[in-house]
């Protein structure tokens, strides 16, 4: 049976990542109980042959990327934001409506649900559930099984507060923003509170101030910290027991708002600097400046490796401790190509998803120093951008309504 729990917006007695909304670190949105799960194991949704698990990877040739194991035609509705595609026991999820689960191995439908997730919403993963806000602005949010779409955990934040939107997630709690409503139906204020995700309880909530927006917020948590970024160029830190503030500052420019954690360090690119500042006390502790006038883009650590591109064409690893640089890559620039902005790791290989253009799509890289090896592209002139996710054993790679499964280790 599902924990279906409504905490009430009273002040708590105890403890308990948005990206552009509406277009925009988005939020899922989903009809509130609305359990239209189905399986579709036979049904084809309009793309070409899936072969299953058994079928060998595609070949690839020097620098010519592989053929997809699968390409399926989605229910997709994405703005680009990195958590707008997500892979996890054994499906691979686009932000869309209906929210359509798909077999990682087939590309066959395994479920949906027919409220689906509103364009420019995160799916928030954690705890192996899937947690996403209702449609029904009833001031709900649901937690479901990834695998079967089913719904196991539910929460209240209270009617006074208008469709809360997950941000973050760790071992104990889901963090929320939402509007507070005022009498008149109106919104001037948001709220920003933590849902225990076991009971569903309200473990604190804590209005932010005026002229801020519940949109447009990226989140994280790192140990006892939630940090999080918005369009108002914030960056802030709060305690997750609490909710109390711990610091903010502003930030040069928000780069839509992407950041990089890694042990005690939020590390966020700022134009043309690349600046680490420990969590605790929003201490600077080193920073890194493009060349040539090139801004930084979206930073990511992978594998204890920071991984960012600027716009002048050159790739970056960094050591995410100290600043120091471990190596960069002009391949891009040599080929005129466009940068990436969301990276996995799988297979040995590095993969980085890039805005759209003549060039864009999903590089290949060497992890060691950074070389090219493949871009794919699907020559649809779809004016979204790339999106990528990986359960180890494939690259999914979302374009539009289009989602491609690519070996992540092709044999040659």
């Amino acid at each position: 049976m599902p924990k279906d729990h409504s905490g009430p917006a009273r002040e708590p007695d105890r403890r308990g990542m948005l990206r552009m909304a509406g277009g925009g670190l988005t939020l899922a949105v989903l009809t509130a109980g609305a359990t239209g799960c189905r399986e579709d194991d036979t049904a084809d949704d309009g793309g070409s042959a899936s072969p299953g698990s058994s079928t060998p990877p595609a070949k690839s040739e020097d620098g010519k990327a592989p053929e997809p194991l699968w390409t399926k035609t989605t229910s997709a509705q994405t703005f680009g934001d990195n958590d707008e595609l997500v892979a996890t026991r054994g499906r691979v999820i686009p932000s869309g409506a209906p929210l359509a689960a798909l077999d990682a191995a087939s590309g066959k439908k395994r479920w949906t649900l027919d409220g689906g997730a509103v364009p420019g919403a995160p799916l928030l993963l954690g705890n192996d559930t899937l947690y996403l806000a209702s449609s029904e602005y009833d001031g709900t949010v649901g937690g479901y099984d990834p695998a079967s779409g089913k719904r196991t955990w539910r929460s209240r934040l209270g009617k006074e507060y208008r469709q809360p939107r997950p941000i973050a997630v760790d071992d104990e709690q889901v963090y929320v923003i939402a509007e507070i409503l005022e009498d008149d139906g109106s919104s001037h204020t948001n709220v920003i509170a933590a849902l225990n995700s076991t009971t569903g309880k309200v473990a604190w909530k804590e209005q932010r101030d005026e002229g801020t927006k519940q949109n447009g917020v990226h989140a994280a948590v790192q140990g006892r910290h939630l940090v999080y970024t918005d369009f108002k160029k914030n960056l802030t830190v709060r305690d997750t027991a609490t909710g109390k503030q711990v610091w903010t500052q502003k930030t040069t420019g928000t780069n839509y708002g992407f950041f990089a954690v890694h042990e005690d360090l939020v590390i966020i690119p700022q134009k043309q600097q690349l600046q680490a500042f420990r969590i605790s006390d929003g201490a600077e502790k080193w920073s890194l400046r493009a060349e040539d006038s090139s801004t930084f883009k979206e930073p990511a650590v992978l594998d204890d490796v920071l991984h960012v591109a600027d716009s002048g064409g050159t790739l970056w690893a960094v050591d995410p401790r100290t600043g120091k640089k471990i190596w960069q890559s002009k391949a891009l620039a040599d080929a005129g190509a466009k940068v990436p902005r969301q990276y996995v790791t799988a297979g040995g290989t590095l993969f980085g998803a890039t805005d759209l253009d003549e060039k864009g799509g999903v590089h290949a890289f060497d992890p060691k120093n950074g070389e090219l090896r493949w871009t794919f592209n699907d020559h649809t002139g779809d004016h979204h951008a790339w999106l990528v996710a990986t359960d180890g054993e494939r690259v999914f790679a979302l374009h539009g309504e289009k989602l491609h499964a690519l070996p992540a280790k092709p044999t040659h």
